[in-house]
């Protein structure tokens, strides 16, 4: 296969698995806590609005075709930390432990947006890493501290020894303890489908086999870790990436049953019509959070409940032509004041005592 032929880079993982954390008082916070939830969300270009990277970040600046000034990005902040701010339930009444999120242009855009007003009792923490992507958009993660510690984190660039030139995203993997149990999260953006779903498809498969090569490496080091693979895909669950190359199932059986399986919930959320992204009025499912056999059995102190798309009216727009679409940032090149053009996902782990 093509994507058998690349060449898979990145630290494995050296000795940060093995480091032992201080007991910390947040994590005995964390340890009276029986619910957590792990978000991802992609932040659909929050660029800051000083143009640093030549021509791939001008339109977002005020002298771009965007005329993205100091009104528009603080509206942007706003009405994410809002979005962000609305995703408690009675269980997790704090919002998500661990926010996982893309397309953003660097660490200073995710410090502004956890100071919010909205989101600053939350005292939400940032981890950042400049990734080599072309446009200078990364991942990221967002944690609340009071139920996770993270020890270790580690960034794997993917080369693709055909197309020299190429360049995306990092995939972000960071380790901790959530509510004193161990979790690693792996936060991705894998390839667009630029060029066409089918003629691209290769490079999300090459992006999977790094983060199956990643997972596998974190099993070597302990088989009882709880994994979280988390991102824009840019595929849905039943593409070759992510059912195959990654192979996440459809159906928790099907995961138990081979070593080391993963299961994606958002499979069967698709089959029934819900997605986080719309294209010529059909919905995909990109914004997936995929988890090990670890989490479906609660071997290690945590287990899976459910998983939630956040399908908020407010993050949809109300009227017009593309009523019923994420209500994004700009649509048609005209400002719209909106969140994303993606929905958040969510799911919930509960403590096993």
């Amino acid at each position: 296969m093509k994507f058998s032929r690349l060449l898979l880079a990145g630290a494995i993982l050296l000795g940060g698995l093995g480091i032992h954390a201080q007991k910390q008082p947040a994590q005995e916070d964390a340890k009276k806590v029986s619910n957590f939830a792990v978000a991802f969300y992609n932040l659909e270009n929050l660029f800051d609005t000083i143009n640093n990277n030549g021509k791939y970040d001008l339109e977002f600046s005020p002298e771009g075709k965007n005329r993205w000034d100091g009104h528009k990005y603080r509206n942007k902040l706003k009405n994410l930390s809002y979005a962000i701010s609305k995703m408690v339930t009675p269980t997790t009444p704090m919002g998500p432990a661990i926010i996982g999120v893309s397309e953003i242009e660097n660490i200073t855009v995710l410090q502004d947006l956890v100071k919010e007003d909205a989101l600053k009792n939350w005292n939400l923490q940032v981890i950042h890493h400049d990734s080599p992507d072309r446009r200078g958009v990364d991942v990221g993660l967002l944690y609340n501290p009071r139920f996770f510690h993270p020890i270790n984190t580690t960034n794997h660039t993917l080369v693709v020894p055909e197309l020299p030139n190429f360049k995306t995203r990092d995939q972000m993997v960071v380790t901790g303890l959530l509510g004193g149990k161990r979790i690693a999260v792996i936060v991705n953006h894998w390839p667009s489908r630029r060029g066409g779903e089918k003629e691209s498809s290769w490079l999300r498969e090459a992006a999977a086999s790094l983060t199956k090569h990643i997972a596998d490496s974190l099993y070597e080091k302990d088989p009882n870790m709880a994994i979280v693979v988390m991102g824009d895909l840019n595929d849905d669950p039943h593409n070759k990436s992510v059912a195959e190359t990654l192979g996440a199932r459809k159906y928790t059986k099907e995961a138990l049953s081979e070593p080391q399986g993963f299961f994606n919930p958002f499979w069967e959320k698709l089959d029934r019509g819900e997605g986080s992204y719309i294209y010529r009025g059909g919905w995909d499912l990109f914004d997936q959070i995929i988890i090990n056999s670890n989490l479906i059995n609660g071997n290690n102190g945590l287990k899976f409940i459910q998983a939630k798309v956040w399908n908020e009216p407010f993050l949809l727009q109300d009227d017009g032509q593309y009523k019923g679409y994420p209500k994004r940032t700009f649509a048609g090149g005209v400002w719209q004041n909106g969140y994303s053009d993606h929905l958040p996902t969510t799911i919930f782990l509960k403590m096993e005592r």
